[in-house]
């Protein structure tokens, strides 16, 4: 979500980094392409409107112009400024969990907009992550098998749902599930009522009614981000007649502009509180300006990522891990929980777009058509191998990979590529040993030459500041040397200028090494198209 805004965004201020001092005419054109940015995202044109006049108005003071940095004095304006466009960091766009039990939340939208599955999503999320009792009842006695759906969907995510009695009217539903609630001690009951147009009057007054009989905690809009800003109209119009307190934006992972999520605070008042990224169960989040806002100006969303990791990683098997990385141990068995803990994370992209300043390392990955379905297919070779198999790879000669092959449903060929891939995960390994973080930077800077990991990270946008303080509060380091030039938020060596000078020395392992990583087969590939992995001609004198 949001990649074309943040991509426009990005080049924007890639222009005013690059200039020494600003002047207001400058500004000026920022700002105009700021808001051509704004408008092409389908963010509501009064919006845009206002946001252009408040940054504007801090930007081009005198202050901030004739400041030592002043391209991220305005980077900074703007980062504020889109926080409180989307909801502001106060807690506003936080769910209600604690109120006096049953908590009610009521979800009304328009038909088709997702809201039973969402209430089915809400209800795995509060159950799992917040550790509540949750009931889940369908008001829904317009659509044909709604109600069944919704049990189904519970009996799927193991959430409890409320007895179908035939012919009960939505009024009686709501108050035998708030009667149920009660008496069986949920914390928090989900109504999900029928989709509605806001101009059907005899609808409209039969959730107001609901409304009045449950007193909902939370009133949750449910729409679908694609519709853009028919999305923010439908909110604005429930908000008038029912007093939402916030929204569900559906379908987020195929919306690349996000007008609505921009709009939908300022136009009807009402913050998104969920937005849905999937269609797996737990492909639903709860909405953070402030991370929104960081991963779309390239800076990341560390905590974002810390919170996945914790969700889908064995504390206990990472300690162990840990323990054999810092001996330099790593075997097969090894490789293939690095592999399955990678796809739960959602893949070397999802965790790239986190990562501080690696916008255009993604980038990378999407144009050499990284299909990151190969780690599912890696993990069916490594379970068609043997204990020992893992544990000594040593042994695996060509009858037992012909073996795991036929096992596998792969080639032999796909099973000697992701032996090499290993091979190189273990030098890596090796290197990380010797040097910690700044063992494998060296390990990197002596594959590609101090030139080529200029460019590297130069067009990976790597914010290196921001990387060390994260990494620094992991207990790791990047190599002593890093200067001071060129990011979004501050200091970045990489860029032209910064300074590595000593910073990194050679290493022993190779470009392959590092591309064997998981999640990055393919990279290779589309490296090889770019500026900096172009072959030069030889400098020798030809022989007369």
């Amino acid at each position: 979500m949001f990649e074309s805004l943040g991509d426009k965004l990005g080049g924007v201020f890639d222009k005013l980094r690059g200039r020494a001092t600003l002047s207001e005419d400058i500004v000026n054109e920022a700002m105009r392409e700021i808001r051509i940015a704004l408008l092409e995202a389908d963010v509501a044109l009064p919006v845009v409107k206002q946001f252009i006049g408040q940054i504007k108005e801090e930007a081009v003071g005198a202050e901030v112009i004739k400041s030592v940095k002043p391209a991220q004095q305005v980077i900074k304006i703007v980062n504020d400024a889109m926080v409180d466009l989307l909801g502001g960091t106060d807690g506003e766009t936080e769910l209600v969990i604690d109120a006096k039990p049953p908590v009610v939340y009521l979800m009304v939208g328009l038909q088709g907009s997702g809201k039973t599955t969402s209430s089915a999503k809400i209800g795995r999320l509060l159950q799992t992550k917040f550790k509540k009792k949750v009931l889940m009842a369908s008001l829904d006695v317009q659509r044909p098998a709604a109600q069944e759906q919704l049990e189904t969907l519970g009996q799927q995510t193991d959430v409890a749902t409320l007895e179908i009695i035939k012919g009960q009217k939505p009024k009686d539903i709501t108050k035998r599930a708030i009667d149920t609630a009660k008496k069986e001690g949920y914390d928090l009951l989900i109504l999900d009522t029928a989709g509605r147009l806001s101009i059907d009057e005899e609808l409209m007054k039969e959730v107001e009614e609901i409304s009045k009989l449950s007193s909902p905690t939370e009133t949750l809009l449910v729409a679908d981000a694609m519709t853009g800003q028919d999305a923010v109209n439908t909110a604005k119009a429930f908000n008038d007649r029912l007093g939402i307190t916030g929204t569900v934006l559906t379908r987020m992972d195929g919306d690349a502009r996000g007008g609505a999520a921009m709009s939908m605070k300022a136009v009807t008042g009402r913050p998104v509180k969920l937005v849905g990224t999937g269609e797996k169960w737990d492909e639903i989040e709860q909405f953070h300006p402030d991370r929104v806002v960081s991963r779309i100006l390239g800076m990341g969303d560390i905590v974002s990522m810390v919170e996945k990791a914790a969700e889908t990683i064995d504390q206990e098997d990472a300690m162990k891990m840990a323990e054999k990385f810092k001996k330099g141990k790593f075997d097969l068995d090894d490789f293939a929980s690095q592999l399955k803990q990678m796809r739960n994370m959602g893949g070397m992209g999802a965790m790239l777009k986190m990562l501080p300043g690696m916008g255009g390392l993604k980038k990378m990955l999407d144009q050499a058509n990284v299909d990151e379905s190969v780690l599912v297919q890696q993990e069916a070779i490594l379970s068609s191998m043997t204990k020992q198999e893992r544990a000594e790879p040593k042994v695996l000669n060509a009858s037992r990979r012909k073996r795991i092959a036929a096992g596998s449903g792969r080639s032999v060929q796909e099973v000697n590529k992701l032996l090499k891939q290993f091979d190189g995960m273990q030098r890596m390994m090796k290197q990380l040993k010797k040097g910690g973080m700044g063992g494998m930077m060296n390990a990197m800077k002596g594959m590609m030459g101090d030139q080529g990991m200029d460019q590297l990270m130069k067009a990976a946008g790597a914010d290196t500041d921001k990387l060390q303080k994260e990494l620094g509060d992991a207990g790791l380091d990047l190599p002593a040397g890093a200067g001071d030039n060129g990011s979004s938020l501050g200091s970045n060596p990489f860029a032209p200028g910064g300074d590595l000078s000593g910073a990194m020395g050679g290493g022993d392992a190779s470009m392959d090494d590092l591309l064997s990583m998981p999640g990055l087969q393919g990279l290779k590939q589309g490296m090889s198209k770019s500026r900096f992995t172009k072959k030069r001609g030889s400098k020798r004198k030809k022989k007369k």
